[in-house]
């Protein structure tokens, strides 16, 4: 048995707050007390280690905070450009090339409903080329001012525009030209919503042309000589 280690003259003095120590005979006794002191000493250094980050937490925050940022200038930018008005194009002006009148018109044929038409065949007249446009009011006051003989075409006209009964004598003709060769011979462009008019006589020479029709004044003088 151990025994107080006051009776221990080789011992020195221990403080008196610690009450009366008591050493064992046999060193196993203790092994008790030892594994407490040591479980208690791993517990404080575990609370006291800071807990470990995991090596990809930072870089996934990184490339978290990059996209954001860049999903939200996206999105800034897309919006930016959707508000803005929607500019409207102006059809470029269209001159004739030179030396075009006073040469005979292809030998072309046009179609109606699938069907070919000599557009010789139906000289003198005047031909107005429309690019969608709902031009019922220039292709009526045409109509309206072409002597008699004269024919007057359409080519390519909108379907919705309808065009006033002619007077006597006078024929209208909506026509197509698939292969643009009217076009090809006059160097025209296509230009949303204009009119254009070509006047050729009776020989097939091409007279006049209206780049832009706004009123049958810009044509009636040649027009009128057209029959004669």
């Amino acid at each position: 048995m151990g025994k107080p280690d006051a009776d221990d003259p080789g011992l020195p003095d221990l403080p008196p707050e610690w009450g009366r120590v008591v050493v064992p005979d046999d060193a196993s006794a203790l092994a008790g007390e030892a594994a407490r002191i040591r479980r208690e000493l791993r517990g404080s250094a575990h609370d006291a280690t800071p807990r470990a980050v995991p090596p990809l937490a930072m870089p996934l925050l990184v490339l978290l905070v990059a996209v954001v940022t860049a999903v939200t200038g996206l999105v800034a930018v897309t919006w930016s450009r959707s508000s803005r008005p929607t500019p409207q194009s102006t059809p470029a002006p269209y001159a004739p090339p030179p030396g075009l009148t006073g040469r005979p018109v292809p030998a072309l044929d046009l179609v109606d409903d699938g069907q070919p038409v000599p557009l010789r065949g139906l000289v003198p007249a005047v031909i107005v080329l429309v690019d969608g446009c709902a031009c019922a009011q220039e292709m009526a006051g045409t109509a309206a001012v072409a002597p008699p003989g004269v024919t007057v075409i359409t080519i390519d006209a909108d379907p919705a525009v309808h065009v006033p009964p002619p007077p006597a004598g006078t024929t209208v003709r909506a026509l197509a030209d698939p292969a643009d060769a009217l076009r090809t011979f006059l160097r025209l462009p296509a230009r949303a919503g204009i009119a254009t008019a070509l006047l050729v006589d009776a020989s097939g020479t091409l007279v006049k042309v209206v780049p832009e029709v706004r009123s049958t004044d810009d044509y009636q003088p040649e027009l009128a000589r057209l029959a004669g």
